[in-house]
């Protein structure tokens, strides 16, 4: 399992895709793998063994967020990431935190039921496709109005087949499946039933499914849907799916996961840092906020739909700028639920050299892909780079430092002229090579201004 990495090949993939951050990448790299060494320990001092929760400190743009985000998708692992602010928003002061855990077992159900479904993929296709044949050699009767005609109908006894329409239902089956498996039928159309999607009611900001709400205690509505063969193929797949699927023990694994190595990043964390020389107003709300979710980084049992989920093995890893509240702004209870504290360092020319070039999604990649799309071949100089970093860091000089997301409005400034005028059939495919004259001529940042001028 992808949990199961040491904290140097961790530190690899994430370098596949974050430049610099070294100490931040180490220190997550080692919490994941205390996760699966602490599953290993015996079982009596095993409770014992609690994660020691991050808090990465560092300026916007420089990968916080980053580290995060590929976390999520290298470890398989349930995971949650959450604005702080969110809680402070006008009206929702003290709003339920608790709901950052009941995101967390959602998901983890999300991802344990998807590993189920893959495991019983083929058995579901057999049986859609079985399904899908007897839809194609005898089309389903058409809905009844109402529950009571359902009733009625459903006592009916069927009339009993001859052993002749038997036998010819027999052969047509056999030539349908055999049209189907060849995918002459993929565009035919057919009607068939599926379920209607239970109302939602909004509640706190938050959607609150109302067949949840009554315990399954509501019978679940159905219409007939004329589709394509297949998306027929699809649907019925999902439905035989979901009917082989025990869901009680998906349920359970998903709780035992989101415990055990469940993982919430919670961004923004300054901004519910309040003033220390501050004893009213916003602040308050701030420090009232911290105190909400004080009792779930310290270990608390939260109430979801799936089950209580105990917290005190949860690892949380909390980011922030710091600009202008300081880390003892926070309530102290919850810095000491932060050991691990490490600073982010600014980017600076060379970095953002490195991030054009060296990531697997880097951006002239990402660009190049795009434009390709319309029959552009971009490529980049070595030199174009440089001038390219050098735009960005002028204009982060010049205004708020925002990082790498500087390097976004840079390439949307140098493209804006290839990519409106590429596209059409009748455009030639074209190789384009970007160089530092060509970054100079269309990025205005690009030309580092003169300041002396403007001394009086």
């Amino acid at each position: 399992m992808t949990r199961e990495l040491t904290p140097r090949e961790i530190v690899r993939e994430l370098d596949r895709y974050i430049i610099g951050q070294d100490e931040a990448k180490r220190q997550v790299a080692i919490a994941l793998r205390n996760r699966y060494r602490r599953s290993l320990v015996d079982e009596a001092l095993r409770d014992e063994i609690f994660p020691k929760n991050i808090l990465m400190i560092g300026p916007t743009g420089v990968g916080k967020t980053e580290i995060a985000r590929r976390l999520a998708k290298l470890v398989n692992a349930p995971f949650v990431k959450v604005e702080a602010t969110k809680f402070t928003e006008v009206g929702y002061v003290g709003r339920d935190v608790e709901s950052i855990i009941r995101d967390l077992a959602e998901n983890a159900v999300r991802m344990v039921q998807g590993e189920h479904e893959e495991r019983i993929r083929a058995r579901a296709e057999v049986l859609a496709e079985d399904q899908l044949l007897t839809l194609l050699a005898s089309p389903p009767p058409k809905q009844a109005a109402n529950p009571i005609d359902l009733l009625l109908r459903g006592r009916q006894k069927e009339p009993d087949m001859s052993d002749e329409e038997r036998q010819r239902l027999t052969g047509r089956r056999a030539e349908l499946m055999q049209r189907l498996r060849s995918g002459v039928l993929e565009d035919e159309e057919l009607e068939i039933e599926v379920e209607e999607g239970t109302p939602q009611l909004e509640v706190g900001g938050a959607s609150i499914n109302i067949g949840d709400m009554m315990g399954g205690m509501m019978p679940k509505k159905t219409k007939l849907r004329r589709v394509k063969v297949k998306e027929a193929r699809k649907i019925l797949t999902q439905q035989e799916a979901q009917k082989l699927i025990d869901m009680d023990a998906v349920k359970e694994e998903a709780i035992r996961r989101t415990e055990q190595h469940g993982i919430v990043f919670i961004d923004e964390i300054d901004k519910i840092a309040g003033r220390s020389s501050a004893s009213s107003g916003p602040d308050v709300s701030r420090e009232g906020v911290q105190r909400d979710i004080l009792p779930i980084v310290e270990g608390s049992v939260v109430n979801t739909k799936h089950g209580a989920v105990r917290t005190d093995f949860i690892l949380f890893i909390a980011a922030g700028a710091f600009h202008v509240a300081k880390v003892s702004d926070l309530i102290p209870e919850l810095q000491g639920r932060f050991p691990v504290q490490v600073t982010l360092k600014s980017l600076t020319r060379e970095d953002f050299v490195r991030i054009l070039s060296q990531p697997e999604n880097a951006l002239t990649l990402q660009y190049a892909a795009l434009l390709g799309a319309d029959k552009v071949r971009l490529t980049f100089e070595e030199d174009a780079l440089v001038q390219i970093a050098q735009a960005a860091c002028n204009l982060n000089d010049a205004g708020e430092n925002i990082g790498a997301r500087r390097l976004h409005a840079v390439f949307e400034e140098l493209l804006e002229d290839i990519s409106f005028n590429a596209g059409g059939d009748e455009m030639p495919e074209v190789e384009l090579a970007i160089t530092s004259q060509y970054v100079l001529d269309h990025v205005k940042a690009a030309k580092k201004a003169d300041l002396r001028k403007h001394i009086l």
